[in-house]
């Protein structure tokens, strides 16, 4: 079911924890005692429909593909499936097939899904500790006063009153880092490369936005009003691009290096710049 209706569920009241209230934020304890309301969902659920990507990469426990924009990585919020229940319609005969990471709908490129449990482990030690190197191209509004700079404010993650995920700078919240270098300035845009140091939920993003260079058609923490005159001109998406991965195959330790292009309408309004 979507996250927003078990956060409408928690917030009601109607889940306790040992006969008490809780929030999202609680862990569960070994011990402690749930209580679940009867959750009624739609019988008309819709299955997955088969469907392929571009790969870049595949073997006996990878597959990696260029996620085009869109397409949400899995259902929920509103969507009933997304790429990895497709994959797995068209591959009835995958036995473990599972996303090691996670992309935002309206981004393209480069996403890892494992074939082996043992893969999705150690694919998900690299990520945790930072060995996945993970680059970036994104088109942002003005331009950035130095060739290259990084981003360290906190992000706090918070879920609005319907039940969305967002994300603000704040004191206190999860350390973030960003490093940014400017690939081509234009007189209004400009066309940047974006290192994740870390992999905060919206961290470049929140983080472009703060340091007042927001990613054009960014629906969450852009700017609207600019947002709306480049639909006009049919930028109607999320200007960000996953373009690059870096790390070691979770099996073998051979270096994999794997680039995905700039999709046609990203490259298009980089070469207006």
């Amino acid at each position: 079911m979507p996250k927003s209706h078990v956060y409408r569920v928690l917030r009601s009241g109607e889940v306790r924890v040992n006969s008490g209230r809780v929030g999202p934020a609680y862990r569960l304890q070994i011990g402690d005692r749930v209580r679940v309301p009867p959750v009624r969902v739609s019988a008309a659920v819709k299955s997955a429909r088969p469907a392929e990507f571009p790969v870049v990469h595949e073997d006996a426990a990878l597959l990696v593909i260029d996620k085009p924009a869109g397409v949400a990585v899995h259902g929920g919020s509103g969507v009933s499936y997304g790429v990895i229940e497709s994959l797995r319609a068209a591959r009835p005969q995958a036995k473990h097939l599972e996303l090691a990471h996670r992309l935002d709908r309206d981004t393209s490129g480069l996403l890892i899904l494992c074939k082996k449990r043992s893969a999705l482990t150690e694919v998900h030690r690299q990520l945790r500790d930072g060995e996945v190197e993970k680059l970036y191209t994104t088109i942002v509004k003005g331009a950035p006063a130095q060739d290259a700079f990084s981003v360290t404010d906190p992000l706090h993650k918070y879920v609005t009153g319907s039940g969305e995920r967002r994300v603000s700078v704040q004191e206190g919240g999860m350390a973030a880092r960003t490093q940014v270098r400017v690939c081509k300035r234009g007189a209004d845009f400009s066309l940047l490369e974006v290192r994740l140091l870390t992999g905060r939920t919206h961290q470049i993003r929140v983080h472009l936005a703060h340091a007042g260079h927001p990613v054009l058609g960014d629906d969450k923490y852009g700017d609207f009003a600019l947002n709306r005159e480049l639909a006009k001109q049919g930028v109607k998406r999320l200007m960000l691009h996953a373009g690059r991965l870096a790390f070691a195959h979770p099996l073998t330790g051979e270096r994999l290096r794997l680039e995905a292009p700039l999709p046609a309408d990203m490259a298009a309004l980089a070469a207006r710049l």
